[in-house]
């Protein structure tokens, strides 16, 4: 279940209210991207930090994905002992659901980088409503502001899938 992010954790800082203006988007902070007023919300400068740090997601599961394609052929030895070879398929196994769970994360970021190109992205789906600056800095893919995911979350254990 989403956790509310709370206000205490992430503050907005008026002195850093004005360093978007000045500062290049990828350099910016989440305290600077936070600190933007709220009617500058997805403004290109936001637009640009976000799919910056879209793109950096993506690249650094494509380079998982590579690394693993390297162990798993690096493992491929025989091990006589059946102990050490089900502790290495189980080791397998774990990486590869971590792989699964990465690629699927990997449709999300593309979703989100053509939301930004479609000027779409940081509004949620259902209602239309500002998804929040701090929302998307804790999950850059949703898609759905935090009053509608838990309303979608709180239907799905009411009613089940």
């Amino acid at each position: 279940m989403i956790a509310p992010v709370s206000s205490a954790s992430i503050k907005k800082d008026p002195k850093l209210a004005n360093n978007w203006k000045t500062t290049a988007p990828e350099k910016l902070t989440d305290a600077e991207l936070m600190a933007m007023p709220d009617s500058e919300y997805m403004n290109d400068a936001q637009l640009a930090a976000f799919r910056h740090r879209l793109v950096l997601l993506k690249q650094g599961i494509l380079n998982n994905a590579g690394e693993t394609t390297e162990h798993l052929r690096e493992d491929t030895s025989i091990v006589p002992d059946p102990a050490d070879r089900a502790t290495i398929e189980e080791e397998h196994a774990l990486e590869l659901r971590t792989r699964d769970r990465e690629r699927k994360l990997l449709k999300k970021i593309e979703m989100s980088i053509a939301r930004i190109d479609a000027g779409d992205y940081g509004y949620c789906d259902e209602t239309g409503e500002p998804i929040g600056v701090g929302r998307l800095l804790a999950r850059p893919t949703a898609t759905l502001s935090l009053e509608a995911q838990q309303r979608r979350e709180l239907k799905q254990k009411m009613y089940g899938d």
